[in-house]
């Protein structure tokens, strides 16, 4: 059987963290709690399950915190948590079974990650694999028997785990404060964290989240170093914060860059919502229409399913 470190970070959980240990402390050998400036009882309820409990200041880095956790871990394995995952009995007992029969030469282990869209949370769609499990010192090996070469890519092994995602609430803000600090500091955001911020912003930004990261995507879609797909979610950022602002000539020069290609269920969507606030139905129908039969969505399924519907049953319905 192996042995497992659980490594948290955490920050004010008071309200979810027993929950979550209460569903995986017993499949644990070691719990390592990484408080990254708690102000409520998160540590206080971290102590009732392990004395490993490390203070980290933050600095706008989750790997680095991620990191710091990682260096504490002394088991076989280390697994992943956030506060605010449950796993239920059903999965509790797969996880026993896994840890009872995993294979050593398995480096990573993934997990589905579930109940995305009823959070509000910053991904668009419902579950996904994600690794969750981690082998904490990883064997070189040689493989081919000839022009032999070392085995770079991991053993991986998706697992019929489910994990359930359930916060309390939405931690954009958190996450929105570490992409504008990492563009304050001048750093290009990766081609990943580029779409990672667009998809955050246009799920669960507000208005005042969309408009300050107007710049930067401005700037984003006119950099002809940005690849087709991050130029097309940088204008649906952008075509959102010129219609906050009521700007018409945005609008356009930036449906223009999205009609580069296949148009976007976003761009369509929000054509609708700047037609529909200028009482121009008929014409806001159309685009509706399009976001949900002709084109896909790039960063939020919503655009292409039931906020066009809404709108355009209305219309049809002839509720405005």
């Amino acid at each position: 059987m192996i042995t497992i470190s659980l490594c948290m970070i955490v920050k004010n959980e008071e309200k979810v963290l027993a929950r979550c240990l209460d569903s995986i402390a017993d499949l644990m050998d070691e719990i390592i709690i990484v408080d990254t400036g708690s102000t409520d009882a998160t540590k206080e309820i971290a102590a009732k399950y392990t004395d490993q409990i490390y203070d980290f200041t933050w600095v706008n880095d989750f790997s680095a915190a991620r990191n710091f956790s990682f260096s504490k871990a002394t088991k076989d394995y280390i697994y992943v948590a956030d506060a605010d995952e449950v796993i239920d009995q059903e999965n509790h007992q797969r996880f026993a079974d896994l840890k009872e029969l995993l294979l050593p030469e398995i480096e990573i282990v993934q997990m589905r990650y579930c109940n995305q869209l009823a959070h509000g949370t910053a991904y668009n769609f419902d579950e996904e694999y994600r690794p969750k499990l981690y082998k904490r010192k990883r064997d070189f090996v040689w493989i081919e028997p000839v022009h032999e070469m070392v085995r770079l890519d991991p053993v991986v092994y998706d697992s019929e785990i489910d994990i359930m995602h359930m916060p309390d609430t939405v931690h954009s803000d958190r996450d929105f404060q570490v992409f504008q600090n990492q563009i304050a500091k001048g750093e290009r955001l990766s081609k990943r964290l580029h779409h990672m911020y667009a998809m955050e912003l246009y799920i669960s930004g507000k208005d005042e989240d969309i408009l300050a990261a107007e710049s930067f995507f401005d700037q984003s879609a006119c950099d002809v170093t940005r690849s087709l797909d991050e130029v097309k979610e940088a204008a649906c950022i952008v075509v959102r914060a010129a219609r906050l602002r009521g700007d018409s000539h945005k609008i356009l020069k930036m449906c223009l860059k999205d009609l580069l290609s296949e148009g976007s269920s976003e761009m369509c969507y929000e054509l609708g919502e700047y037609f529909y606030e200028k009482g121009d139905y008929e014409e806001a129908a159309m685009w509706y229409y399009n976001a949900m039969n002709e084109t896909q969505s790039i960063l939020n399924i919503h655009t292409s399913t039931d906020w066009p519907k809404a709108r355009y049953d209305e219309i049809a319905a002839g509720m405005v």
